[in-house]
């Protein structure tokens, strides 16, 4: 007679997959996400990419990673620590223990833990259990490699071929471990390899194998567990990353602004998805240009908006750099034009795959001459969907270049992401001249909130030239009068302070707490979980986070000088607090500041916040 395990509900749950770079861990991941979130659960993920091109096989420094936080409720973060951690290698273990709790489950493949593997891993000893202090009975030892063999023999398919569906053995294990729906699994595969359907076919097959191995073994080495989401919004939902939904945002400002996108880029990690998903879209009207550099990529995205399309253009910090001289030339023609910067660990090549908010004062001050430009920082992989789409109202509706700033947490991780309505999305307004004024108009005509008129070559009557050099403010004229210049750097300075952004939200104890919490961008996630973790221990905290960076929302001073005390937590050495210090007058605050490349930690961040509360 078959056993019954118990089914225990769960709040929450963070799992960890983690092996060599071929060994489909981002695959697996997502999909485990997925799943997830087609089933209403709340979801955050961190993918976390070696930095080597292709590291050798078994390596320390080739280990890939991919953490999915899941919840019954909203998800905040990919979770600190993992409950359950795969490692598909002895170098996947020796590297990624440490991001999992005490008590977690560790599944491993003991057919990738031989004598060379050891070596590699540089384990001592063939004890690598004792060796790095692991109870046995919290791993589930399994021949994966010798189990899908097994599995495939009468497949028809080679070694090689065989080899690569290991990582959906580990998927159905985990999918047995948290009571997953098989059948979802099976219908992304078949629409994944849709047109490779042997393929689909033969990782269905190892995952049921894998799921059958956690049932007939009981492997979970104490419960099976469920996830049940309480918060269902009715809609259709889709686990999204962030890059996708900065591109589906631009997709939508076009549509709604009946206007073409065209996105000049060059690529660069982490911002390269960015093109690779809007390339997919030309029947919405979508123009990609892989152009030859940074340069051009801007430049003609500049050109695109000049001839009346939506102009983007996407990079990284390096490139920023590069095209500085472009985004001043979009400031001075006053034409709109979004410049994504996925954020990336530097400076220099620095850490490609890896996350920092370093480029904020480039962002802001970055360039030659008064050159103001609006900038929005992305609050999660979510978020990048109304960020792009914001962005994209605020550029053409001002007649500006805005950046938007995310970086490679947001931009590669995921979550939840219900549909929007196209029809409930803001109207998108830009300012074309009105032909009331033909006869009238000249190039540097203003609406009443500052913005330039939009001549779109073509229209009789409205024929102009733009360009680098200053231009008089009411012929459009080349000029060099001092007045002039003076004139029109203050009109482009006040166009972009005229922009109405919303009003700085408070959460937590907002009348009476003992520590105001401050960041901005993809940090809000974390920001959020250590707020509420000190609210739980009985302490007095706020949070407020920034998504407008400039202009700065209006009640930016009277928010930050309504608190005793005040903390800047930013993944720099202090770039937002030194911003904040020269907006708002005698704003002292408290630092947060870590450069590693990696997520905060709601630990540390904790554990940090109560010293500055007992001070």
């Amino acid at each position: 007679m078959t056993e019954l395990l118990e089914v225990k509900e769960l709040d929450q749950v963070v799992v960890r997959f983690s092996g060599d770079s071929g060994d489909g861990m981002q695959l697996a991941g997502n999909i485990f996400s997925t799943v997830s979130a087609t089933v209403g659960n709340g979801i955050s993920t961190f993918p976390d990419y070696p930095a080597d091109i292709r590291a050798p096989q078994g390596s320390l420094t080739g280990v890939s990673g991919f953490q999915v936080h899941i919840g019954a409720g909203q998800v905040y973060t990919p979770g600190d620590k993992c409950d359950v951690l795969v490692a598909m290698n002895a170098a996947a273990l020796k590297t990624q223990y440490r991001y999992a709790k005490p008590g977690a489950t560790i599944i491993i493949d003991t057919d990738s833990f031989g004598p060379k593997d050891l070596e590699k891993a540089q384990f001592k000893t063939d004890d690598y259990l004792g060796e790095m202090g692991i109870d046995p009975d919290r791993v589930i030892q399994c021949p994966l490699t010798t189990m899908v063999k097994d599995c495939l023999a009468d497949s028809g398919m080679d070694n090689k071929a065989m080899l690569k569906c290991r990582n959906m053995f580990a998927l159905g294990l985990v999918c047995w471990l948290f009571d997953r729906d098989l059948q979802l699994v099976a219908n992304f595969l078949k629409e994944k390899f849709a047109r490779k359907p042997a393929i689909a076919e033969a990782n269905i097959k190892v995952i049921q194998a894998g799921y059958d191995y956690g049932h007939n073994t009981h492997s979970s080495t104490i419960n099976v567990y469920r996830v049940e989401s309480k918060e269902k919004v009715p809609g259709r939902y889709m686990d999204i990353t962030g890059n996708k939904a900065t591109a589906y945002g631009f997709i939508a400002a076009a549509e709604k602004a009946d206007l073409k996108l065209y996105l000049g880029s060059y690529p660069i990690t982490p911002a390269t998805d960015v093109l690779h998903e809007l390339s997919k879209h030309k029947s919405c009207g979508v123009i990609t240009v892989q152009c030859e550099d940074e340069i051009s990529g801007c430049a003609s995205a500049l050109g695109a908006s000049f001839a009346g399309a939506l102009g983007v253009t996407s990079t990284s910090g390096p490139g920023i750099c590069l095209k500085s001289e472009a985004m001043n030339l979009a400031v001075i023609m006053e034409l709109p034009l979004v410049v994504l910067d996925v954020q990336r660990g530097g400076p220099a090549t620095g850490l490609p795959t890896k996350s920092e908010q370093t480029d904020l004062l480039q962002v802001l001050f970055g360039r030659n001459g008064e050159s103001p430009m609006p900038v929005m920082a992305a609050t999660s992989p979510t978020d990048c969907f109304d960020a792009a789409y914001q962005a994209s109202k605020m550029a053409l509706e001002h007649m500006t270049p805005v950046v938007l700033l995310t970086d490679a947490f947001v931009a590669n991780g995921s979550g939840a992401f219900r549909l929007p309505d196209i029809q409930q999305l803001d109207a998108i307004n830009p300012p074309y001249v009105p032909e009331e004024l033909k006869g009238k108009w000249t190039p540097y005509m203003r609406t009443e909130n500052g913005a330039r008129y939009w001549a779109v070559p073509g229209r009789e009557g409205f024929t102009h030239i733009l360009g680098g050099l200053e231009k008089d403010s009411q012929t459009g004229a080349i000029s060099t009068n001092p007045e002039n210049h003076d004139l029109m750097t203050r009109l482009r300075q006040q166009k972009i302070a005229n922009i109405q952004v919303p009003d700085l939200e408070v959460d937590g104890d907002v009348d009476d707490a003992e520590l105001l919490i401050v960041g901005f961008g993809s940090t809000y996630g974390h920001l959020r979980a250590a707020m509420d973790e000190l609210r739980q221990q009985g302490y007095k905290v706020a949070q407020t986070h920034f998504k407008y960076l400039n202009p700065l929302p209006k009640n930016t001073a009277e928010v930050l000088s309504r608190y005793k005390k005040v903390v800047v937590a930013e993944q720099n050495m202090g770039q937002l607090a030194a911003y904040l210090r020269m907006k708002v007058d005698n704003f002292v605050p408290y630092q947060f500041n870590q450069v590693k490349g990696q997520p905060f930690v709601v630990e540390e961040l904790v554990k940090a916040f109560l010293e500055i509360v007992k001070k």
